[in-house]
């Protein structure tokens, strides 16, 4: 049993019609969108629940407004966005971390952009 290979192997293969350039963009389409997709459904449960537990204002916003609502509870409650931040990096092989600490504030803000867009294209 191998981690990093059992980690590779449960991800999906995605595929780009173009070729990632840098190096930021390579470990965004190779990393974090076929994590985010292999997270997405325990992302959508998470993010379900921290609206529950908020009384469901969620809920009685307007489509507009729940976009609004999911930026600005990704971006900037930290406690939610660290959480969220550590289901996605906790599927990162060691490797794949040691790369995403290189660029870490790069790489985070990626992240929470492809993440934000992901729960976002439910509404």
């Amino acid at each position: 049993m191998n981690r990093e290979t059992d980690i590779k192997n449960i991800r999906p293969i995605l595929t780009f019609e173009i070729e990632a350039e840098g190096e930021l963009e390579k470990f965004q389409n190779e990393v974090l969108r076929p994590i985010l997709k292999l997270q997405h459904e325990l992302l959508k449960q998470i993010f379900k629940t921290y609206c529950d537990k908020r009384k469901g204002t969620f809920y009685k916003l307007s489509d507009k407004d729940k976009l609004i609502y999911i930026d600005q509870a990704v971006r900037k409650d930290m406690k939610f966005k660290h959480y969220l931040e550590g289901i996605i990096t906790g599927v990162f092989t060691l490797e794949e971390y040691q790369n995403f600490l290189k660029n870490e504030e790069e790489l985070t803000k990626r992240m929470v952009n492809l993440l934000v867009q992901r729960l976002q294209s439910g509404v």
